[in-house]
């Protein structure tokens, strides 16, 4: 690749984080899904030549235990989901170009000859490890199989990864206190042979692939802690059936770790998509020429004719995506991503999204509603910056979809199109004004700015600001008045809002491209919304068009609140489940930390200043994926607090709130806001502390 600003001349591919075959899709996965089709299609505009391609993730332990669980073998288990997911996708508009799996004939082929490369390039060293082991059964315990405690954080983790703490990677043996999660019973630790690639190989080409590295701040800061000092290797092998086997001649009892062939599906899909794409060339994208190409440096040269790789994914898998693959790429001769754009996580009004009880939107679920799926793509790419967590909310929904798309850029197309084909049969003869057509170029520039800044937000928003200014401007110029007493004036004001109704279908298209195309036909342009350049925004509309229709429909609120009850509904009868459970196994359903052996004197309890408060305004943060900034009413004085409270609470409720902070905590600086105090909460969803009654505001507490 050439880092050149894009587009380039180079073919580009655009991946998405493999799904796992193993659980239906909520809102939550489809928000990576569809940036990655935006972005693709934005690449497409700007004249990227671009494939977008994925494929489900097969193998690994999660496929193999709910495979047990339904006592059916874990191939038919996984391809079962991967139809759902086949067939899910296209619902929501999200068209890849190549959607393959893991244990598809290429997918293992390319993934052996990625090992037997690492290992012609004595990148592969045999170690000894503590397996986890369940003694009972006499079997081991790889991954997903074993529960315990997370040696980093203390969190509960499972397998390969601190999933509920610090996110981290975590290798075999690593995980304290391990379980069986098959019988319940307590794992032992043995010893076992397995193969590792030899990460510390790749040290220093990695902290330079960092340096290079485009994307979201998130992906190009966060492995940096990973590699700096003594890089771990990474543990490729697992005692397990179902997987891809490791192609070396001396182990045949083990199969490669998921984290080793799920990313090289992202190859594998590039090169079935290339066998039915005459003009495409999967291996200019992929590979690197010359016989340095293995080498653990660096050498611009090596990829210059290279393609763009671009991968969006969640931001829970940035290791694997960062430090592991880039090093799996070099070391089998393959050209380095370009870019990685990792998104924030999504949550449920205002609360943690959380399958297992049921506070979750699934995708099934909004399209039986009869909602559009254009509706939820722009909520969700531009509900927040990429990398920043946005919030799902049925009413917060409705409020955008009847705001943004109803009465603005609805609003103004079906407006113009209509006076236009009532006034003058479609397209008015006259020229565009200097205004509108500096306003489109603006919004062209603006969009090319947006793809090459990955700034998927801003590519979802920008039809829908210049709709914005089409409202101001027809407004402003009423050619409803203009008709009788200055007809020329009227229809060149006509012709200005066509055009921007014309820039608004193709501008709009990566987000929203049913409606995009929609709209593309009510002004009867020829062939599809997807295929001219950026520069038809500006070229003449047909002179001829039908009477249109409206592009969008007001979600009722009468709809919204069913739905809040179903939602609220749902996740009451699963946390009752969930206590009528923890109540058989425990009296003690809480897991609570211990007690602190250390006691502190009454003296030094006095020093501590807690007051009884009140928050008077609340905002988030940007850029902050928990942070708040409070102004908390102490009686006194008021002060500015910050509080990780995003996903925990509604902001917008939070004015009012009565709250007891610590008053004489030391002063910090936090994304640039200055935090005079703590406001207090319990427990991991933040409960905030308040007093059963009404104390007056800066009252101490004793």
């Amino acid at each position: 690749m050439s880092h050149d600003k894009l587009p380039t001349d180079q073919p580009a591919v655009v991946t998405c984080g493999l799904p796992y075959a193993n659980g239906s899709l909520h809102v939550g996965h489809l928000r990576t899904y569809v940036a990655g089709d935006l972005y693709s299609r934005a690449l497409r505009r700007v004249g990227q030549q671009t494939a977008f391609v994925c494929g489900s993730d097969m193998h690994g332990t999660p496929v193999a235990v709910n495979a047990a669980r339904e006592g059916v073998e874990p191939r038919e288990f996984a391809l079962e989901f991967h139809e759902q997911y086949r067939e899910r996708f296209p619902q929501f508009n999200i068209e890849f170009d190549n959607y393959g799996h893991t244990d598809d004939e290429t997918n293992t082929e390319l993934t052996q000859e990625f090992v037997e490369s690492w290992i012609d390039q004595d990148h592969i060293v045999e170690k000894e490890i503590q397996v986890a082991w369940d003694a009972e059964i006499e079997e081991p315990l790889p991954d997903r199989y074993v529960e315990g405690t997370c040696p980093y954080c203390g969190e509960k983790a499972r397998g390969d990864e601190c999933d509920e703490g610090c996110q981290r990677h975590l290798e075999p043996g690593e995980i304290e206190n391990p379980t069986s999660v098959t019988t319940g019973n307590p794992a032992e630790y043995r010893t076992r042979e397995h193969k590792f690639l030899r990460l510390s190989d790749f040290q220093e080409y990695l902290q330079g692939f960092l340096d290079r590295l485009e994307g979201t701040e998130n992906a190009r800061n966060q492995p940096r802690e990973w590699i700096e000092g003594t890089l771990e290797d990474l543990c490729i092998t697992r005692d397990m059936d179902w997987g891809i086997d490791y192609p070396g001649d001396d182990r045949e009892d083990l199969v490669l770790y998921v984290w080793v062939d799920a990313p090289i599906e992202y190859v594998a899909s590039t090169k079935q998509y290339a066998e039915r794409a005459a003009d495409y060339d999967w291996e200019q994208v992929w590979k690197v020429d010359g016989e340095e190409a293995h080498g653990t440096s660096w050498d611009d040269e090596w990829t210059d004719d290279s393609g763009e790789i671009v991968h969006i994914i969640g931001r829970d898998i940035i290791q694997h995506h960062c430090v592991f693959w880039p090093a799996m790429l070099r070391g089998a001769g393959y050209n380095e991503p370009r870019s990685v754009l990792a998104t924030g996580f999504v949550g449920i009004d205002g609360k943690a999204l959380s399958t297992s009880r049921n506070r979750a939107v699934w995708a099934e679920e909004y399209l039986d509603e009869g909602f559009h799926p254009d509706l939820f793509r722009y909520y969700i790419a531009t509900g927040s910056g990429l990398e920043n967590d946005v919030d799902f909310s049925w009413d917060r929904f409705a409020e955008r979809v009847n705001g943004e798309l109803v009465g603005n850029i609805g609003n103004f197309c079906y407006r113009a199109l209509l006076f236009a084909q009532r006034n003058y049969d479609g397209t008015p003869d006259a020229d565009v004004s200097d205004e509108v057509h500096e306003r489109i170029e603006d919004a062209v520039d603006r969009f090319e700015t947006a793809v090459a800044e990955y700034d998927v937000r801003d590519l979802g928003q920008i039809a829908v600001d210049l709709a914005d200014f089409g409202n101001e401007y027809i407004q402003r110029h009423e050619p409803w008045n203009l008709v009788d007493d200055d007809p020329e004036q009227a229809a060149q004001v006509i012709r200005d809002c066509v055009q921007l109704t014309k820039a608004c279908a193709l501008l709009m298209q990566p987000v929203m491209p049913e409606k995009a195309a929609a709209l593309w036909a009510q002004l009867d342009e020829d062939g599809a919304v997807d295929e001219p350049e950026l520069d038809a925004a500006l070229a003449t509309p047909p002179a001829d068009f039908g009477e249109p229709a409206e592009l969008f429909t007001k979600v009722e609120s009468e709809t919204i609140e069913v739905l809040n009850e179903k939602l609220r509904e749902r996740v009451a009868e699963a946390s009752a489940d969930d206590e009528e459970e923890s109540d058989e196994e425990s009296d003690d359903a809480v897991e609570l930390d211990a007690l602190e052996d250390g006691r502190i004197g009454f003296e030094q309890f006095q020093d501590i200043d807690m007051r009884v408060g009140e928050i008077t305004a609340a905002e988030p943060i940007e850029d902050a994926d928990e942070l708040v900034r409070l102004e908390v009413d102490i009686g006194l004085e008021t002060r500015q607090v910050v509080a990780g409270l995003k996903q925990l609470h509604d902001v917008d409720e939070l004015p009012g709130t009565r709250v007891i902070l610590l008053a004489n905590m030391e002063k910090a600086e936090l994304f640039g806001y200055e935090s005079n105090g703590m406001v207090l909460a319990a427990g991991d969803e933040a409960d905030l502390l308040t007093t059963h009654e009404d104390a007056a505001l800066g009252t101490r507490v004793r």
